[in-house]
């Protein structure tokens, strides 16, 4: 009789794995709501502890199989909360609901403020990983790299990068065997968890003998002020690779949106 009655409940598909996807969740767990969340890795997965109305799916899709899961799922509202540099997934998951005519919410990264650091001029914005390889190419000093293990196949493009580089990544096995596949190994090698403090910040620059501390334009949640500061206090200049521009809603904004949607189901 509860799972009859938990089917005729809203249903709502989060595709996530990020901290937004998890607020979310949380919020909406105030609710009788039917949620299902969709997160690509197993480190997503571990993050979250399923309920009787809370299901975590752990697989990665392409456009066709998102459609089919969400039919399967019976999803009415979906919400990409995914990664703001995971484009190829936003695109996947707005064509399947266009295709099968079901609401999308976007949720957007909230941005860094400004440091002193970055109004002197100790900050370089670059337009793509591509663009820091080239703008690090041309420049002398050790370089820390932490935009992710699927990006440095192309910093190996970077003159002596065996000895200038060091690369920090999730220490999750697929991370590190893909950094090793790309000549990152030994002491050129940091697996480790985020979230990282300024402090283990500064300690890393201070390992790697960096001049150079390369990251994606992840917000405060992707700890962004912590590098900032860490490259403040330390001379490093801080290499930042823009989001793409897009459109969606902040997380207090969805919030807001589902508790006008489901107010009548609060628990």
């Amino acid at each position: 009789m509860l799972e009859d009655k938990k089917e005729k409940l809203p249903r709502v598909l989060i595709f996530g794995g990020t901290t937004e996807s998890r607020v979310i969740l949380d919020f909406l767990r105030r609710f009788n709501v039917k949620v299902i969340l969709s997160v690509a890795t197993e480190y997503g997965k571990e993050c979250v502890e399923p309920d009787e109305l809370t299901e975590v799916s752990c697989r990665r899709m392409d456009g066709e199989e998102i459609l089919t899961f969400m039919k399967e799922k019976a999803a009415e509202l979906v919400i990409d909360a995914t990664h703001p540099f995971a484009t190829e997934i936003s695109r996947h998951i707005g064509w399947a609901c266009e295709k099968a005519a079901v609401e999308c919410l976007r949720c957007l990264r909230e941005e860094t403020g400004k440091t002193e650091s970055e109004k002197q001029g100790a900050v370089v914005y670059v337009e793509s990983i591509k663009g820091a390889v080239e703008y690090l190419s041309s420049m002398e000093g050790g370089i820390l790299i932490t935009t992710g293990s699927k990006d440095l196949k192309e910093f190996c493009r970077i003159p002596d990068y065996r000895t200038r580089c060091v690369a920090r990544v999730l220490s999750v096995p697929g991370s590190v065997e893909s950094s090793a596949g790309c000549g990152f190994s030994g002491r050129n090698l940091i697996a480790m968890q985020a979230p990282f403090s300024k402090e283990m910040n500064i300690a890393t620059i201070h390992y790697s003998n960096a001049s150079f501390l390369v990251t994606k334009e992840s917000g405060d949640i992707g700890g962004m002020k912590e590098k900032m500061q860490a490259c403040s206090e330390t001379g490093t200049t801080l290499v930042i690779v823009r989001r793409p521009e897009e459109t969606g809603r902040t997380v207090k904004e969805i919030c807001d949106d589902l508790d006008m949607r489901y107010r009548k189901y609060r628990k």
